[in-house]
């Protein structure tokens, strides 16, 4: 909290900051227990771990992670597929669907690279989920000339970018609402990761800067 208000051009510390939240009435909401998505009891072919939690990436478009997380409505579950560039760590896609097929995962990779259009040899990081080991997703990393890597079985810390970004979506966004119909909730999390966590959420891995001004900076250093 004291950093962003820093950034807003307020001189203040973390103990004041303290302060003016328990006097405002202002506290920290934590996420409930973690629900598995991960279905990686098949006989479909596994990639190897390439990425082996080298997490820190020097060049945006390089490697990407992606996972599925979950939400309830009232309609029932609805789940968020993400594509993260680990350079910036920007969302540059996704895709929300009320099933979970491999027709989800196929949305946020293809929302990513149109809009990125990264080189060939991109390293793509995921689970080994069935979604992923998909023969049509296969198909569709190698078109679009991408490297597959996988994380090894049930050890969510190697693709511990993607869990964070999920964990820092359901404290600050979704934790402790109800979603009448999924259309709220989709509207409630593409508004977030568009319009907060990609434009001002701030990361102690970018120096205290959201993924856009991050990539800002990285352009016009290069320039």
């Amino acid at each position: 909290m004291s950093k962003q208000l820093r950034v807003e051009g307020y001189d203040v510390g973390r103990y004041k900051a303290r302060n003016l939240m328990k006097k405002a009435d202002v506290s920290f909401s934590y996420k409930k227990k973690f629900k598995r998505t991960t279905d990686s009891n098949h006989s479909l072919p596994i990639a190897q771990n390439l990425l082996d939690r080298r997490f820190d990436v020097e060049k945006p478009n390089t490697v990407w992670c992606s996972d599925i997380t979950y939400l309830w409505t009232n309609e029932g579950w609805l789940y968020l597929a993400i594509v993260i560039d680990l350079h910036s760590r920007k969302a540059v896609g996704w895709a929300i669907n009320s099933r979970m097929k491999v027709s989800l995962v196929k949305e946020a990779l293809a929302m990513a690279y149109f809009r990125r259009r990264p080189g060939r040899g991109l390293i793509h990081h995921s689970d080994r989920g069935s979604q992923y080991a998909a023969k049509e997703y296969q198909i569709q990393l190698q078109q679009y000339g991408m490297i597959c890597s996988m994380s090894r079985k049930g050890n969510c810390w190697d693709n511990a970018v993607a869990e964070s970004f999920f964990h820092t979506l359901k404290t600050e966004c979704t934790h402790e609402k109800r979603y009448s119909t999924r259309a709220e909730a989709r509207i409630d999390v593409i508004d977030y990761i568009e319009m907060f966590y990609n434009s001002y959420r701030l990361h102690s891995t970018l120096e205290y800067q959201s993924p856009n001004d991050f990539e800002k900076e990285i352009i016009i250093f290069a320039a």
